[in-house]
């Protein structure tokens, strides 16, 4: 009996070492190695202590930063460890109820702005987690911004300017602003009066 055991014993054991130990240690060891910061989760410092990550959204609510893209992630938004979109279908009442509230919540944080809302400003993303907006959803929150921090809007206008990124590789996706980013910036170049 033994005899036609150990085969799979041993063959067990090798593949146990090597799927499990041997090859996890060597793409670790690699991703350390070639993409250190993307490995690490892609961390945002500010003063040496972590600030966030580039690719999780935070909610911002204070006038003078300018707020991410509504989230459905857990019952407040924003939790990490509830990554998901609402799954409302485009005919649900709850969505569009949701979307409605957004869009006049928006309308009354930022009453200079009288253009069309851009759709990232009312709806979440998939994941909930989407730390990114298009540059005009940025654009439309220009003037509360710079009103808050007292600051010409052409100034915030110019500094946002410098946080949009482009398509991946040219052709993938869409422009688009790092929200914790540029909030970041805006705390290290217009810091709010005490």
């Amino acid at each position: 009996m033994w005899k036609q055991m150990l085969p799979g014993i041993r063959f067990t054991l090798v593949f146990t070492v090597l799927t499990g130990l041997v090859y996890p240690g060597l793409v670790t060891g690699l991703c350390q190695l070639l993409f250190s910061n993307a490995a690490n989760g892609s961390l945002v410092l500010k003063n040496g202590r972590v600030a966030g990550s580039e690719l999780i959204g935070q909610n911002f609510t204070r006038p003078e930063y300018f707020q991410p893209r509504p989230s459905a992630a857990g019952n407040d938004g924003y939790d990490p460890t509830a990554s998901g979109g609402s799954n409302f279908g485009p005919t649900s009442q709850k969505l569009s109820d949701r979307v409605k509230a957004s869009a006049a919540k928006f309308r009354q944080d930022n009453p200079a702005f009288t253009g069309p809302l851009p759709a990232d400003l009312v709806t979440a993303s998939g994941s909930g987690l989407d730390p990114h907006l298009s540059p005009a959803a940025t654009d439309a929150q220009v003037a509360r911004v710079a009103a808050a921090r007292r600051v010409s809007a052409g100034k915030i206008k110019a500094l946002e300017a410098r946080f949009i990124e482009g398509r991946d590789f040219g052709i993938f996706g869409e422009a688009r602003v790092n929200v914790l980013k540029l909030n970041l910036a805006l705390d290290g170049i217009y810091p709010l009066a005490k």
